[in-house]
């Protein structure tokens, strides 16, 4: 067959493609009428991700499944968009991987608020100001993010859901050479994630820590002689060269991000629960807390301790483990954790990213 031939055939697939899609959208519109009247949230994690899994599940076809996710994500994002543009306050500014996470998982049909810091994300969904947030809670070579637990403590706001992110870490400078470089700015993480090549490509040169790689492009851009560790979307976004790309030290990089809201996500059946809690100080009892999780058939992933900043010596451990809090198993669970704690604190029933 002529490749006019089968061009003819794909417009014809895109036209069908274009009518199945606007029969969607009027689908959602009428759900988004209902949603309003009863006052319901109009970004529904459980569901998404229901949606896309059952996609993955039956793709037969040619398309890897990275590639059916992201046009599913913004299918769902131009469609919940008709519904309301939800508003998404992430650690910004533009171009930080925080905010590549925040648009993989929300699409281009959300409205996005950068904001300085991890507390700033947290204090514009806790006034109104946005319905969700986007924050870093680990990465994969250099762990977790400290600050994001610390405010977990004080704040009411739950976790709705995960987005874990393979983070390609480039060198970005306005000469686009290694040489001439004479100082590199990045935020600690990337920094630190990129340290044996930096120490191996440009000995002693210094390395500065500034707030966020989009800060670290910015210099680049002002300074001469200035380098920055950042994304190649901020390269394009600043008018920067890249010199090096794929310099992070461990290739399987990984960052993990947390959708913070208002309320619990109902069960996806994909699900990850995450908890603090206090103990008291006595022989065996963080044995004793985790011999829950087992005597419950319940998988950890992820246990950290983090000083109260009350009383020395005195600390909050913080524990995800696959489940929802709908689960027997886990309400069991917790229910013989919390007989033994100081306190306990569930902070969200999520859908867990893959």
């Amino acid at each position: 067959m002529k490749i006019e031939k089968l061009r003819k055939k794909i417009d014809g697939v895109d036209r069908h493609l274009l009518t199945l899609l606007n029969q969607r959208a009027t689908l959602v519109n009428q759900v988004g009428v209902l949603k309003a009247r009863s006052g319901q949230d109009f970004y529904i994690p459980h569901r998404e991700k229901r949606i896309i899994t059952g996609l993955l599940k039956e793709n037969p076809g040619l398309l890897p499944g990275s590639s059916v996710e992201s046009i599913f994500r913004e299918i769902l994002s131009a469609c919940r968009a008709l519904e309301s543009r939800i508003k998404v306050a992430y650690f910004g500014p533009e171009a930080t991987f925080t905010h590549q996470a925040a648009l993989k998982h929300f699409g281009s049909g959300a409205v996005y608020v950068p904001v300085k810091s991890i507390a700033d994300v947290f204090t514009e969904v806790e006034k109104n100001r946005a319905g969700y947030g986007v924050v870093p809670i680990e990465n994969s070579t250099e762990g977790v993010v400290n600050h994001t637990l610390d405010m977990f403590i004080e704040s009411d706001l739950v976790i709705c859901a995960e987005i874990s992110m393979p983070i390609e870490e480039c060198l970005l400078s306005r000469g686009g050479t290694l040489k001439g470089i004479r100082r590199v700015y990045s935020h600690p993480q990337p920094l630190a994630q990129c340290r044996n090549w930096l120490e191996k490509n440009l000995n002693g040169i210094p390395v500065m820590e500034v707030a966020s790689t989009s800060e670290a492009a910015r210099r680049a851009v002002r300074e001469k002689g200035a380098a920055a560790v950042a994304s190649k979307v901020a390269a394009v976004l600043y008018g920067l060269e890249v010199v090096a790309q794929g310099i992070e030290d461990n290739k399987e990089n990984q960052t993990r991000f947390l959708v913070i809201g208002k309320n619990v996500s109902e069960l996806s059946g994909q699900d990850k629960t995450s908890i603090m809690f206090s103990i008291k100080d006595r022989m065996g009892a963080l044995y004793d807390m985790l011999a829950a999780f087992k005597r419950h058939r319940i998988n950890l992933t992820k246990i950290e301790s983090r000083p109260t900043k009350r009383r020395a010596w005195e600390y909050i451990f913080f524990v995800d483990f696959l489940g929802h809090l709908s689960e027997k198993n886990v309400q069991q669970a917790l229910g013989q954790l919390e007989k033994n704690c100081l306190f306990l604190k569930v902070l969200g029933s999520y859908p867990r990213a893959e």
